[in-house]
This record gives structure tokens, sequence and C-alpha cells, in this order.
């Protein structure tokens, strides 16, 4: 059987004309969709113009400045943002016309670059705050803007404050002036306030990447949100110049016991926000489009000179869009990803018939991305052919593709008219946003942006494919995560050097030399800082107590019962590094220089039968108790013999203030042996925690012995060691006469009688 070209081509021509009456049926839908949305947008500015402008007042920048301030929460997830974050954030910090407000930027552990100009931010701006995400990044924005959160809580529990509006921007974001006080305006009357964004214009008409998000974007804030929110089926929200109410986060967050705000493993968990809120009832959500009038002055079209002018200009969102083709195609997958695919698996079809058009809408762009670049396929292969005929008029003739009065004729002829106006709205809204010479670009960026959009439609089929076969999505779009448990939401916690650098103790490179030291030593990170003197031990534990959700407190072993120390063995004290510190409330509080396993207290609480509560002090505090304390009881002193401090306090030789401060300086000189074998390097960190572990006070063997016994030190070492430790410790007495507060006639008075044990008969002998 022979073919011949002729039939070939003719099969190609039956196979353009099925062709031409799917794209024109899908473009007959899609027409009829948007139509619409446009007669209900019609509609709707009708009746406002005619009903509502005639009798309410717009409200003015000087009623909205009015308002008392809120305390705001402004949430920043920064992933490798080093390059832009500072004078970002700087400019948005410097021109808000807002003072009750604080930033809070997402970074993380492994991205010290963008940790450092966060810093450098802090330094100048007292209300921006860095959070470090528990995992190293990149992770998604979702898990970023989660910890952001959690952290804002941590601050509103330190500070005793709420943040009554919660607003979420991104690292490139340009941030209207007035903005938060728009936010502060409406919020909590509205639970969710969504403003344009309104990318910046191109520098050239033939940017066609970057003019296309100019011109989608002027259509979507300027027409497609307006209905959204006029249809109560949820505003999207755009993930930037979104404000939240309390009510509106605490809502999502009680959803589930991880507290999660924003939804792991989401793309566009943004998007979601609003959809969510809507679901759960939460619908006071609204699109502001509010034009504040600025005069400026400007060039004259004609002739030379200027003249000023009233613009109208939108409080908004602005930022610059990838002007590289492939940048725009891997962001818009991320998108269509998320909105269209994720969206469909994550929230269904769920609804009235109402909020299953609205997700129509929101996913058709699935199959009209694809159909738009398919019609442009189709356009080509019928031009094609009427120039063949054209060129060719003795050629074979074939049926035309198109006859007048057909079912396709007419289809053609409607989606035309579709076209054209959906090419004049599109101008439209682009002259209300950037004036009539950007429109005038409309035709060119819709052919460019069909062509962004078919390749990042089927990118994002490609990577929603690839999590279905393997559940893994692409770097900060999407990482499978496991939310804190309920111990980490309750006691949320940062690390103790990034809370050092927050508190401007020490600066970030400060920090990062010690994590590099930490490294090769595998020393505690706060044994080195207070080695090196860039803390003090005061400072490390406050931050230790904020840090792990402890309380903080000074332990006097001379105010330790007998009663309580016979309880509680000392074999139990050295062994964990815990002291009792006493029982109130029918609790134990047990003290600590670090957090104490479950374990470790549960064997307290079977030891002692009470219930047990942990507190925080300082290493050196800790030590001289677990020595001074468990010495008076083995010693049998009683408690009503007089101490030194006592009687230079009831002679008055000494104020309460001054007797506290010197006892605190006293524990401080107290170190354990194995603190200072550490320090000499005689031992590992590992070394001496698996000798502490092995080592049993109930033996009898000190410490060291049992030390050298078992060859972790010589005894040359612990000799030094032994020496070094009587050296650094100073008796009461010898630091009052260092400090010369009393001399040493009356140290040697006071001594006997506490010696004598005669306190009450020696009243003002000193």
């Amino acid at each position: 059987m022979h073919i011949s070209f002729v039939d070939i081509f003719a099969f190609i021509m039956l196979g353009i004309k099925c062709l031409l009456y799917f794209v024109a049926l899908i473009f007959l839908i899609s027409g009829i969709d948007d139509l619409v949305v446009d007669i209900a947008y019609a509609l709707r500015y009708f009746y406002r113009l005619v009903f509502i402008r005639r009798v309410r007042q717009p409200v003015t920048e000087e009623q909205l400045c009015g308002v008392p301030e809120q305390p705001i929460a402004v949430m920043i997830p920064a992933w490798n943002e080093s390059a832009i974050i500072y004078p970002m954030i700087d400019n948005t910090a410097s021109t808000l016309t807002y003072s009750n407000y604080h930033i809070f930027v997402g970074t993380y552990p492994n991205d010290l670059a963008t940790q450092n100009e966060v810093e450098r931010l802090r330094e100048k701006h007292d209300n921006i705050h860095r959070v470090v995400c528990r995992d190293p990044g990149p992770t998604s924005k979702a898990d970023c803007l989660n910890w952001i959160y959690w952290s804002i809580r941590d601050f509103e529990r330190q500070h005793n404050m709420e943040f009554p509006v919660f607003v979420m921007e991104d690292a490139e974001d340009i941030i209207h002036p007035l903005a938060l006080k728009l936010f502060n305006y409406l919020i909590p009357r509205k639970d969710m306030v969504q403003l344009p964004v309104v990318p910046f214009e191109a520098q050239h008409w033939y940017q066609f990447t970057r003019n296309h998000y100019m011109d989608e974007f002027a259509e979507n804030h300027h027409k497609n949100m307006v209905i959204r929110e006029f249809m109560g089926r949820g505003i999207p929200c755009a993930g930037v110049g979104g404000g939240f109410s309390r009510k509106a986060l605490e809502t999502l967050a009680g959803e589930n016991p991880q507290h999660v705000v924003f939804r792991l493993g989401s793309l566009t968990e943004d998007y979601e926000m609003g959809m969510r809120l809507n679901a759960i009832g939460i619908k006071k959500a609204i699109f502001v489009k509010w034009p504040i009038y600025r005069t400026v002055t400007q060039k004259r079209l004609f002739g030379r000179g200027t003249k000023k002018v009233t613009v109208r200009e939108l409080i908004s969102i602005r930022n610059v869009f990838p002007k590289d083709f492939t940048a725009a195609v891997r962001q818009k997958a991320r998108w269509i990803a998320g909105i269209a695919l994720q969206g469909w698996e994550n929230l269904g079809w769920e609804g009235d018939l109402l909020t299953k058009y609205v997700l129509f809408k929101d996913r058709k762009a699935l199959v009209t991305c694809q159909i738009n670049v398919l019609g442009y396929v189709v356009f080509l292969s019928v031009m094609f052919y009427y120039a063949v005929i054209w060129l060719a008029p003795d050629a074979y003739r074939f049926p035309p593709l198109v006859e007048e009065g057909t079912l396709l004729w007419y289809l053609i002829i409607i989606t035309t008219v579709f076209l054209i106006h959906r090419i004049i709205l599109r101008m439209f809204c682009v002259y209300k946003f950037y004036g009539i010479k950007q429109s005038l670009t409309a035709i060119p960026n819709l052919v460019w942006s069909s062509f962004i959009n078919f390749f990042a439609t089927n990118r994002a089929l490609h990577l929603f494919y690839n999590y279905l076969v393997t559940g893994q999505w692409i770097k900060w779009d999407h990482t499978a995560h496991v939310p804190p448990t309920e111990e980490e939401l309750q006691s949320f916690r940062r690390r103790i050097g990034d809370m050092l650098v927050e508190k401007r103790i020490i600066t970030i490179k400060e920090l990062e030399g010690v994590l590099e030291e930490q490294k090769q030593s595998g020393k505690m990170l706060g044994d080195i800082l207070i080695g090196k003197g860039m803390v003090s031990e005061d400072e490390l534990l406050q931050t230790l107590g904020v840090q792990l959700r402890v309380s903080t407190r000074e332990i006097d072993p001379y105010e330790t019962s007998l009663e309580l120390l016979k309880l509680f063995p000392r074999e139990l004290a050295v062994k964990h590094s815990i002291y009792p510190a006493e029982i109130r409330n029918n609790k134990l509080i047990v003290a600590a220089s670090h957090m104490v396993a479950k374990e470790i207290l549960g064997q307290v609480e079977t030891v002692t039968g009470y219930p047990v509560e942990l507190c925080l002090t300082t290493k050196s505090t800790l030590s001289f108790a677990i020595r001074r304390g468990y010495d008076r009881l083995e010693q049998d002193v009683p408690d009503d013999r007089p101490r030194l401090g006592d009687v230079l306090l009831e002679e008055k030789i000494l104020s309460k203030e001054q007797l506290e401060d010197t006892l605190r300086a006293q524990r401080r000189t107290y170190a354990r042996l194995g603190d200072i074998l550490l320090e000499e390097e005689y031992l590992t960190p590992d070394q001496l925690d698996k000798a502490a572990h092995e080592y049993s006070p109930a033996s009898g063997e000190l410490f060291g012995e049992y030390l050298v016994r078992h060859g972790y030190i010589t005894t040359t070492q612990l000799e030094h060691a032994t020496a070094m430790q009587k050296k650094k410790y100073k008796s009461l007495g010898q630091i009052l006469l260092d400090k010369q507060m009393v001399t040493k006639q009356i140290l040697d008075k006071a001594l006997k009688i506490c010696r004598d044990g005669a306190f009450q008969d020696a009243r003002g002998d000193l």
C-alpha cells in the first residue's frame, strides 16, 4: 500500500482541524469563566459607585495614623539572603511610619552569612530579632515560618506581652511606609488583610519576563482578588503583605497538637492560609486597595520644564521579580505546583458550589497554560496552510479548515472576541497600576507569559510526579520534616550561642570562633565562653534559664536543712551533679547547672518520695553547695551554730547586700577537681563523663584517687590540680580581707564567736 505525501498532508490537516475544535472548546470554557468574573466585577464596581461611595467618605491618611499603635510582629523567612537582606530590612525599619513593631527574621544554623547580616541589622535596630530554625536549611518556607511563630510566642512569654497583629513578608520586599498603619487600623476587626503586590517596573519594554509579572499582578490584584473577596470563599494570601489577627493564627495552631500554623510540606502555604481560615469559619478576610494621594514633580510630556501633579499611590508591597526566563519558570512552577496540584491534594473539592467554582478557577491553569501554547501551534499551522495555498494556487486543493457558518467558525469567532476582550481588560488593569505606556506592551507580554507558564506547568507536573513517587520536593519548596514534639513546643529553645548574640553579650564573629574551638576540644560552649572571659557565669545562667524555661537561683548550702541532706544521698548528688535546694509546696526543688534527664529526676523521686522540680544555678555555686552542704552533714555541724556572715551582719559590720555579694564571690572561687582537670587538659570531656559515671562516692575513695588508680591521670597531675583547686578557692574571711571590708582583728574576733558558738553572749563585742 503506497501512501503519498498528499495523503500524509490530508491526515495532518484532519488532525489540525480536530485540534482546532479542541482548542476552541477549551478557550470557550475559559473565556466564559473569565467573563463571569468580569461581569461580577463590573456589577460590584457600579454598585459601590452608586450606593457606597456617595454616602461613605474614604478614610484619610490622617485618620489612618490617628489610631493608637498595637504591637505588630513581622515575620520574614530567610534562606541564603545575605546579599539583599541588610539593605532591604534596613530600608523597611528606616522608612516605616510605625514605632510599635518587631521584625523576626528566620535563619538557618548552616547559613551564617545571612545570620551575620541580621546581626548587623540588630546592632542598628533594637526591634529586629534573629530566629534560628532547628534544622539545617533549606527546609521549606512553611517550616521556617512555623519556627518564627513559635519564637514570637516565646518572646511574648519572656516579655509578658502579646502581639495582636502578625504580618508576613519576604526578605526582598519593600513595604509601604503606611502598611503597618493600615494593618493596625483594620485588625482585629478583620482577621486577615491582604495588600496588593506591585512588581517594580522593568527598565526596558523588551524585558518581557519581568514585564509579564507586572501585567499578571496588575490584573490579579486590580480585579481578580476583589472578586475573590466578593465571593466570600477565601482570599488566597500572597505570602507577602498579608496581615493576620492573633485569633486567626491561634485557631490554625489549635487545629493540631503540634501547634503548627503553616502546613508543613506545602509549597504555597500562604495560598492555603486564606482557604483554611475560610473553611474553619474565620471569614473576616479582605483584600485592600487603599489609595493615598501624593503631589509629585514630573517632566512635561511636551516641551521643557516640570509640573506638579497629584498621583494615586496604593499602600502595597513592592519587589523585583526575576528577569531571567529560567528563574521565572522555576518560581512559577512552585506556585502552580502548590496552588493547583498540592492545593488539590490538601484541600480537595470540599465546600458548596461556589467554593468548588473558586477552586476550579485556581486549578484550571493546569489545562489552560498547556492549551495556550497548543493554540499558538494550531494558529501557526493554519497560517502555514493558507500560506501554501496563497503561494501555490495551482497545487492540490484541500477543503477549507474553517468553513463559514459551521460550529467551528462560530467557536473561533466567539473565542476571538473573548481574546480581544481579555487583552483590552488586561491593558486597562496595567494602565491603572503603571500608566498608558506600560499598558501598550500588554500583547507581547501576554504571548511571552504563555510560554513561561507552559514550561512552568510542565515543570510543576514533573515536581508533583516526583513527589508522588519519592515523597521529595525541591529544596525550600518542600523537605520532609518532623513537627516539634509537645515538649519542644512548651519549651521551644534556641541555641545558647544564638541567644547570647541576641542579648549582645557576644558578637556573632566571637560565636563563630568559639563554635570552631568547641568542635576541636569537645568542651561545653558555656565553659569555653566563661574561660575566655566573654560571658560571666550569671549571664550564662540567666540565658540558660530562658532557653530551657527553668527558674534560676542562688544556692546557699548553709541554709539547706540537714534533714533534707540526709534524705538526698551524697552519692546521688555527686554522680549527677544535682543538689537538694529545698522542699516547697510539697515539691523537692533540685538545683543543677544543666538540663537533667527525666530518668535521673525519676530516680530522685523514687529515692526521696517527693515530686521533683528543677531549677538552675551556676556550676561553681552547685559544686560549692555539694561540697559544703555534705561536709556540714558529715561533720554534724548544728544548724544553730553562728556563721561568720551572720555575726558580721548582726554586728552591722556588713550590710545584707554586701554579705550577699561576698558570699556570691566566694562561691565563684570554688571549682570541682574535674573542671580543673579539664581546664588543664589532663582529661577530655568524654573521659571525665565516663569516670564520673563509673565512680561511686559510697566506696569512700576520693574521686582524684579513683582517677589515678584507673589510669585517667597521673599522681603528679592530681597533685597539681589539687594545689590549683586550693589556691583558687578563698574563704569568706579571706575575701573580706582582700576587699578591705573588715580588719584582721575584727575577723579574728568574729571567727572566735563562730567557734565558741557564743553568739548571743558576744553581741556588741566587735
